[in-house]
């Protein structure tokens, strides 16, 4: 990496997410202790822990590390909205690229909204208290950006409502395949099911909105010597994190009317660039690839913004096909923010456990042929944009 020593994921675990009440503590010691066991290594070997939640209560994550041991290790808290997950993952990425630690360990988890109902977090009344004076964001719901977003985009490029259903039902059917994910049908889902569901905000109906469940995602990675021995023990391929970028929004005309289409398009546009630069690499490289995909709008405008196609392509993927697994860039392979669920801590580690299994070639019927280069892209509150990608060494 540009910044420091190389940084290998050896390690990733998850628990299913899903809506009933489980103890959060139970989930994030599963993940954890699941990513302990896929790297071979014990708690003792962890230089640095990060966790990410944003609904699960103060010093949740210090208590809970306890589960693991008691070995000193440092222990930091992090929050960025949905893209919590992954700024954890940046901070143990940092923190090993630095030469602060060797190793470090990415927790993610978070409560399903039942539990934190019952007394399982505060969260929810937390978050609605920070909002302290009047704004947008205050007042329209995230379903509702997003339905605005994807009304503009039917105007200006012709986009139908049967393209967004091709998106969601995509997701649901790799959802499937997928042992974690909270949307697990027992057939394979239609366009037809899709739009007959319930309608949340036009056009989005509720199989087209984000899954809201409770889970873990844990991701251990560490420095090349270490890497090298773990694959000598394990057999897992060396899998490398060849880029780690982040950014925040930035002013531009206007940004506080359009910020729901001009912010994420903006950040999306210059943080994978800067990704694909450190990275080495461009979008014509990718196998697969991972989005804030909460709405089929956003995915099918990140298939443009990340360069995967040229602006108003998008529509053009998905009637070929092209985003499916088994076809010519996979998107949200493990189902995505619609299919898998999306538990707010644990969602773009969930993205790191796909993308890591994916380029071992360890993911089964649902793996992509011949994966060599992931890339995990999440949002947080619209304001800030993480991209990361990953290569099979």
């Amino acid at each position: 990496m540009a910044f420091g020593r190389e940084v290998y994921v050896i390690g990733v675990g998850m628990h299913r997410i899903s809506g009933a009440p489980t103890p959060v503590r139970d989930m994030a010691y599963d993940a954890g202790l699941n990513a302990l066991v896929d790297a071979g290594i014990e708690f003792d070997t962890i230089g640095a822990l990060y966790n990410g939640y944003a609904m699960a209560g103060m010093t949740t994550g210090v208590t809970l590390a306890k589960d693991f041991g008691l070995t000193g290790v440092p222990i930091t808290h992090v929050e960025n909205a949905s893209a919590t997950g992954s700024s954890a993952f940046r901070e143990a990425v940092l923190s090993v690229a630095g030469g602060h630690a060797r190793c470090a360990m990415a927790l993610g988890f978070d409560p399903s909204p039942g539990a934190m109902m019952s007394g399982g977090g505060g969260g929810m009344s937390a978050m609605s208290a920070s909002f302290f004076r009047p704004s947008v964001e205050g007042v329209i719901l995230p379903a509702a950006f997003f339905a605005l977003w994807a009304v503009r985009r039917m105007h200006e490029a012709g986009t139908t409502v049967e393209t967004y259903a091709k998106i969601a039902a995509k997701n649901w059917n790799h959802a499937r395949r997928n042992p974690y994910a909270q949307r697990q049908a027992d057939h394979q889902i239609t366009v037809e099911e899709v739009l007959g569901s319930t309608m949340i905000a036009y056009p989005h109906t509720s199989m087209m909105a984000a899954a809201v469940g409770g889970g873990a995602a844990c991701a251990i990675v560490a420095d090349r010597e270490l890497a090298e021995q773990v694959h000598d023990r394990t057999g897992h391929p060396l899998v490398q994190v060849v880029s780690s970028r982040s950014e925040s929004e930035r002013y531009t005309p206007g940004h506080i009317f359009m910020g729901a289409v001009v912010g994420p398009s903006e950040l999306t546009r210059t943080t994978s660039r800067a990704a694909y630069e450190e990275a080495g690499i461009g979008p014509a490289d990718l196998d697969l690839v991972h989005v804030h995909d909460a709405f089929p709008v956003e995915e099918l405008l990140y298939y443009e913004l990340l360069g995967i196609c040229g602006a108003g392509e998008g529509d053009k993927l998905v009637a070929e096909g092209a985003t499916e697994i088994g076809g010519r860039i996979p998107f949200s392979t493990d189902g995505g923010l619609i299919g898998r669920g999306h538990p707010v801590g644990p969602t773009g580690l969930a993205q790191i456990w796909d993308t890591t299994i994916q380029l071992r070639g360890e993911a089964g019927d649902r793996q992509v042929d011949g994966a060599r280069n992931g890339l995990a892209h999440m949002m947080g509150a619209g304001s800030v944009c993480i991209v990361h990608i990953l290569r099979r060494r």
